[in-house]
């Protein structure tokens, strides 16, 4: 199974850990499913590494938020563009807004 080299090698792992853990703590899912969900998009993971096992993890993650109507495939779209589009206006090293692309926080 796909393990991570070190538990966070980038502050999107640790973020995207918190959010699940706030999701589970809010009662919008239970261990179990998760761990059922996140082990499935594991098994189609080819390459090892953290970017592999965390890209696994926000598939997981994403696929609850649409399945429980906490949000769209079209909204995370979206969401996904601005972020991108925030990376790319925000100089190297600073940290990255995403209301700078989308007028909002």
């Amino acid at each position: 199974m796909l393990e991570p080299d070190v538990p966070f090698s980038a502050p999107w792992h640790v973020q995207l850990f918190a959010m699940t853990v706030a999701m589970n703590e809010a009662g919008l899912f239970g261990w179990g499913d998760w761990a059922a969900r996140f082990g499935r998009e594991l098994e189609d993971v080819a390459t090892e590494g953290n970017d592999a096992y965390y890209a696994a993890w926000l598939r997981a993650f994403e696929d609850f938020l649409v399945e429980q109507g906490h949000a769209s495939e079209a909204s995370l779209r979206e969401l996904t563009a601005a972020w991108h589009e925030a990376a790319r206006l925000t100089p190297h090293g600073q940290p990255i807004e995403l209301g700078s692309a989308r007028g909002t926080v």
